[in-house]
């Protein structure tokens, strides 16, 4: 099975598709580490492409692209639509406000109304888990989940591979800490089956009230998850680290009495220089953003250059425009 995208596919010649069995990118948790290689590897073409002066192809000429996001976002809808304008697409971007779903749409009348008008590609973000499930069922279209509830976040987890990949290497066995708001966090949990899957040794870290249920009770494995370890106490999870990955609390967290208070929460939890420290020599520290600067992650940290935080959006559009073409190959 070939890994890397053959350098073709980024002219005008046809290339042969590389081996890949998905029509969707729903979530990482069925995909196999060779199928994690072959995004990975066609990410190194596409990063390449992204250095070039003119950064340009003609790979998905003549595909439309459609981002649907029921949720704002910054980062993930401008990757996808950068991503998507590199490799030659035409990108449509929706949202609530100011369309029909503004009037009461449902969700699948949307989707289908945009494959009647002969979208290629649904990129869908959504605040109910399980919503771009629900689409799949009802259309042929290719569709990547953008962010689903607390449930799942692919392309954040690739993106997160793909950068630790480039800075660590062969990731097994590498010891890597997630630390906050686990139970809330879609990225936490497709974070989870990739870095495993690519043999990663994970240890989620986090406030009781911040785990999920099984994990408070001493379980390594909670919600489907495959086992990971499990550590209340901070300054022990990030010893002998070689990453470290902050995950943004929200306020309402707070707010609905998860935690005494954010100063508290970021005197046991918080990313600072005397905690990194303590994980091995040349750790990097990594944040799905957007970030609270001086909770999660102090000032200093984030400007050091133990900080990969800018890498991960870069290569976040390398990742999508993989995704974008291995999904444009339309599998049966």
């Amino acid at each position: 099975m070939s890994q890397r995208a053959p350098n073709s596919m980024l002219t005008d010649s046809p290339a042969e598709p590389p081996a890949w069995r998905h029509r969707n990118l729903l979530d990482v948790d069925i995909l196999s580490r060779e199928e994690l290689m072959i995004v990975l590897d066609n990410a190194d073409a596409m990063r390449e492409v992204l250095a070039r002066p003119v950064k340009r192809v003609p790979t998905l000429r003549g595909t439309t692209i459609a981002t649907l996001f029921y949720e704002p976002s910054t980062r993930t809808r401008a990757s996808f639509e950068v991503a998507g304008k590199v490799l030659g697409a035409d990108v449509v971007n929706l949202s609530p406000s100011g369309s029909s779903i503004e009037k009461g749409e449902s969700l699948l009348d949307t989707v289908r109304t945009l494959r009647a008008i002969g979208v290629d590609i649904l990129v869908m973000r959504h605040w109910q888990s399980g919503a771009p499930y629900l689409v799949a069922k009802h259309i042929d279209t290719p569709l990547i989940n953008a962010g689903d509830g607390w449930h799942a976040h692919p392309t954040q987890a690739l993106l997160d591979l793909y950068t630790l990949r480039s800075r660590l290497g062969d990731l097994q066995r590498k010891k890597i800490v997630i630390v906050g708001d686990i139970t809330h966090s879609r990225v936490a949990r497709s974070d989870v089956w990739a870095l495993t899957t690519m043999g990663a040794q994970v240890v989620l870290c986090g406030p009781p009230t911040l785990l999920p249920i099984d994990m408070r009770q001493g379980c390594n494995k909670a919600g489907g998850l495959p086992p990971v370890t499990v550590e209340l106490d901070f300054d022990r999870a990030i010893e002998g680290a070689d990453a470290v990955m902050a995950l943004r609390l929200q306020k309402e967290r707070q707010e609905a009495g998860l935690l005494p208070s954010l100063r508290e929460y970021s005197r046991l939890y918080q990313v600072t220089e005397g905690r990194l420290r303590r994980a091995k020599p040349g750790a990097i520290v990594m944040h799905p953003g957007p970030m609270n600067k001086g909770v999660e992650i102090s000032q200093s940290v984030a400007r050091s250059p133990s900080s990969v935080i800018d890498e991960q959006v870069h290569n976040g559009v390398a990742v999508r425009m993989a995704v974008l073409y291995l999904l444009a190959q339309r599998p049966e």
